[in-house]
């Protein structure tokens, strides 16, 4: 961990003091993911069976998942788990629907009714990573909205394990949420076989799901084809900031930093306080945390990019974290509601003492699949909308098109699209 006070760094030290790891050149991992990408557009599931054997080590004959492999898969997992996902799925119902967008319509001028009309994405290709650790809760946090948005067609992809089989847990949420179309594929492959389609895997419209730097850089190489399919976000390695008050408790802070370091050795995570106190008292509980944890090299590789940050202020520290614009914010603040206002760029927030990231990350009720690297500048996390196309509708009566032609033909010439203006025109003449 790398201890540091802000306001002994210049600009350029601010910048280097905050950059992600992995956030320089990623040059090699793109030419990877291209060369991935011209295999599978190639040869199809010959090429599919060749990366699985070779970045997997396991020989498939067959990648989707049958019936009779579900439901063994499924019987198989403990029934304290299963409940758990179905008591997670349930609050996620609940959020997803809250938050639901709604069809409207509203007369613009007299005569004018415009509206809006939403459908389902028709195939949406959904990852779930399962590398280090099968993220089980993904495949809740993207099946439930996805259902509920009423796609026609939802397929999986994760990682298969050194058996040849896909873990358990996460086919039993899958199987939770409805979703049974489900394919042992991982990384950029897996990408490429929803973007371009291959005889077992079919063509999807927008793919979803977090993932390691091969994943998002294969999003987005997706995104970018002429006719490819369209991306939920930029969801790369994980990452936290914490802002902490001289009151919030060590143990805690500490706890949520590691909370987000064992997911990878390429996640960030971030201490803002203005108490000197308190970095003293956080940087021996993760050291003494840390040790006790199963995955504790993973976690101790990526504290070697955590940063423990004293500022002179709160204020300050707002103002830090809206610019790194987190993917999780936890305001481990005495009195954090009133602070909220002060957030303008973060994925999602954790307000208080007892509201852990990890709550978030399976069973609060919102989406942990957010945006990861300074995207949450501008992007949000996933929702029902995201599964979701907004349709624009205008009818328009005689006294209508009178009303409100002209403004029309005036903005049209001032364009130089005389076209547009005669369209209108037209039949205001045709109607006189």
């Amino acid at each position: 961990m790398k201890r540091i006070e802000w306001n002994r760094l210049d600009a350029d030290a601010r910048r280097a003091c905050l950059a992600r790891p992995g956030a320089g050149d990623q040059s090699d991992v793109e030419a990877a993911v291209r060369r991935v990408f011209e295999q599978v557009r190639a040869d199809g599931d010959t090429a599919l069976r060749a990366l699985t054997r070779r970045f997997d080590n396991v020989e498939l004959a067959r990648f989707e998942i049958t019936a009779e492999e579900m439901a063994a898969a499924v019987a198989g997992v403990p029934a304290a788990l299963r409940a758990a996902l179905a008591e997670a799925r349930e609050r996620l119902l609940t959020w997803h629907r809250a938050g639901m967008a709604t069809e409207f319509e509203v007369d613009t001028a007299p005569g004018v009714r415009c509206g809006r009309i939403l459908r389902p994405i028709p195939r949406v290709g959904l990852y779930v990573p399962a590398g280090s650790a099968p993220l089980v809760s993904t495949a809740l946090m993207l099946g439930v909205p996805a259902v509920l948005a009423g796609c026609e067609e939802i397929v999986l992809c994760t990682p298969p394990r050194a058996d040849g089989s896909a873990d358990p847990a996460v086919l039993a949420a899958a199987e939770l949420c409805g979703v049974r179309r489900v394919f042992k594929l991982g990384g950029a492959q897996a990408i490429a076989a929803m973007a371009f389609g291959t005889d077992s895997v079919p063509r999807c419209d927008k793919l979803f799901g977090p993932g390691n730097r091969y994943v998002t850089a294969a999003k987005q190489l997706a995104a970018m084809m002429a006719g490819g399919p369209a991306i939920d976000m930029p969801a790369g390695p994980s990452e936290v900031l914490v802002i902490a008050d001289a009151g919030a408790p060590p143990v805690h802070v500490a706890a949520d930093l590691l909370s987000q370091a064992e997911h990878g050795p390429d996640s960030q995570v971030v201490l803002l306080t203005d108490s000197a106190a308190l970095v003293d008292a956080v940087e021996a509980e993760v050291r003494r945390q840390v040790a006790e944890l199963p995955r504790e090299a993973i976690a101790t590789r990526a504290l070697e990019f955590a940063r423990l940050v004293q500022v002179d202020s709160l204020d300050e520290a707002f103002a830090i974290s809206n610019d790194y614009a987190p993917e999780h914010l936890i305001l481990a603040l005495r009195e954090p509601r009133p602070w909220l206002a002060r957030v303008t760029c973060a994925g999602s927030v954790f307000l208080g003492d007892y509201a852990p990231e990890g709550l978030g990350d399976y069973c609060s009720g919102t989406n942990h699949v957010l945006p990861t690297n300074g995207a949450a500048r501008a992007w949000s996390g996933v929702s029902v909308a995201s599964f979701q196309k907004s349709i624009s509708v205008q009818e328009v009566s005689r006294a209508g098109l009178a009303a409100i032609g002209p403004c029309a033909v005036e903005i049209a010439r001032a364009e130089g699209l005389e076209a547009h203006a005669q369209s209108v025109l037209r039949r205001l003449e045709a109607t006189a």
